[in-house]
């Protein structure tokens, strides 16, 4: 194994910190959680707050994770081939629906929104790229779950908390469903992740027919589902369409 440098490996825990949790923390905090010196942790943050990764938030304040940091991420995205092909295909797709739509991958066992495209209303609305995703509470993390062709996404370590009472946290429950969705070619869920809401997804294929990503359009349960709460037939096959439109351009086989 390469060896490491301990001080990287630090200023990396850190930022992890920052981008969990609360988002803004303290010296006191992160030299508690980290199990170090005060001195050793304040002096990664004003090495950190040079290069702009961090911020400190007032005079002796909390601090958060910096503009520079957020420039880089964004370049990241810019650059994800993934999102570059989908970016028209996803406004399409939020104008033809009236929904919001996101784009998904997985990360560190959640799903990374890579883009998101806002409903196409005057609606006050936040932007949600860079946000992460339970795999099993979101369309987006269970149609990864579904078409996940390694079979390694859903260990037995992870976790299953709920969001919502009918947030699913039982494995077999979710195994079944994940078959399903396997059969069907896509996924749902509907109260799952936020009260009220309902959300549609499916699958993004590359060249070689692996599953790279998800797109989906989350709206309120009247607006998404018909009077028996069940998914617009009219919208999963937009959402489908969608998905097969960028997987195609991604080189992936027609179908």
């Amino acid at each position: 194994m390469p060896e490491r440098i301990q001080s990287v490996e630090r200023a990396a825990t850190i930022l992890r910190l920052l981008a969990s949790g609360s988002r803004q923390l303290g010296v006191v905090e992160l030299a508690h959680a980290m199990n170090l010196p005060k001195g050793t942790v304040h002096g990664l943050l004003q090495t950190l707050q040079y290069v702009g990764f961090v911020e400190q938030i007032g005079a002796g304040g909390k601090y958060r994770l910096g503009p520079t940091l957020l420039h880089l991420g964004n370049v990241y995205l810019d650059v994800n081939e993934l999102r570059s092909r989908a970016l028209s295909w996803a406004d399409s797709l939020a104008t033809r629906s009236g929904e919001s739509v996101r784009i998904g991958t997985v990360h560190e066992n959640k799903v990374l929104v890579i883009h998101h495209v806002f409903r196409p209303d005057d609606s006050l609305q936040v932007l949600e790229v860079g946000t992460l995703l339970p795999l099993h509470a979101s369309a987006l993390g269970k149609t990864l779950l579904g078409f996940d062709l390694r079979g390694n996404i859903l260990a037995d370590s992870i976790d299953l908390p709920g969001k919502t009472p009918a947030t699913v946290i039982r494995r077999d429950e979710l195994l079944q469903q994940i078959n399903l969705i396997r059969a069907e070619g896509w996924a749902m869920d509907r109260d799952e992740l936020v009260h009220g809401e309902a959300s549609i997804a499916a699958p993004i294929h590359d060249e070689r027919n692996l599953t790279v990503g998800a797109i989906a359009i989350t709206g309120a349960i009247e607006r998404v589902c018909d009077e028996d709460r069940q998914p617009r037939r009219d919208l999963v096959a937009a959402v489908r369409e969608t998905a097969r439109s960028i997987s195609r351009s991604l080189g992936a086989p027609t179908w």
